[in-house]
């Protein structure tokens, strides 16, 4: 139950983030946060952790940005995932299926186990919300890198 209740302020917040008019419309709603050091991204990105799975709350959430071509690896996830995009232009792409173009606005869910990845476009930086799901059963499973290849060959 709290899980959902997480979940349901999340959107709450994407929402009203993503359709208000505000003052502030260009001023970003999270922290960028620190940037990736890892070998599971191509590219630079930076990560601000809002909420780290325990054992009350089954489910990690991270603001997420790319610059310009920045991508994950391919990976996936056992208790699933969604995306809440909360700015600029990118892709997401499931294994052996054509790359999406995602934006600002658009919420990905992401069933377990799908073999994906997501990142900016060339043109454009992207920010998500990303939302392990039912982290009891398994964290993230990282896989190879997305190629210059594969990533260039999507059509924007």
């Amino acid at each position: 139950m709290k899980k959902n209740k997480i979940i349901y302020s999340l959107l709450v917040i994407f929402i009203m983030n993503t359709s208000c008019k505000q003052s502030t419309q260009n001023k970003p709603a999270f922290a960028k946060g620190n940037k990736i050091t890892n070998d599971n991204f191509t590219g630079s990105a930076w990560l601000e952790m809002f909420v780290k799975s325990d054992s009350i709350f089954n489910a990690s959430i991270g603001n997420v940005t790319f610059e310009p071509k920045a991508r994950t690896n391919w990976h996936k996830h056992p208790g699933g995932q969604i995306l809440l995009v909360t700015d600029g232009k990118g892709f997401y792409q499931e294994k052996g299926m054509p790359a999406q173009i995602i934006r600002k606005g658009d919420i990905v869910k992401i069933k377990p186990y799908v073999e994906h990845w997501h990142g900016a476009a060339s043109d454009s930086g992207l920010t998500h919300i990303a939302i392990s799901l039912n982290t009891d059963i398994g964290n993230v499973i990282w896989l190879n890198s997305v190629t210059d290849e594969e990533y260039f060959s999507i059509k924007n």
